[in-house]
């Protein structure tokens, strides 16, 4: 992990779990990492990328789960 992603996991207000398709894109947001990498889980493919994103608007990619 990066110094930027750092900073965004210690200082994140919330998280995103992002997933793409051909045809569409998920976006849901999470108040803990923890959420996220749960609703990631019911796909069971570990393509689902998790963002961390802070008060100043910074996000960082930390994990696909």
């Amino acid at each position: 992990m990066n110094t930027h992603e750092e900073f965004c996991l210690l200082t994140a207000t919330h998280f995103t779990a992002v997933r793409r398709t051909r045809t569409e894109k998920l976006r849901k947001e999470f108040a803990s990492i923890e959420a996220a990498k749960t609703f990631a889980s019911t796909y069971n493919d570990k393509r689902t990328m998790i963002y961390a994103i802070n008060d100043l608007g910074n996000s960082a990619h930390i994990c696909n789960a």
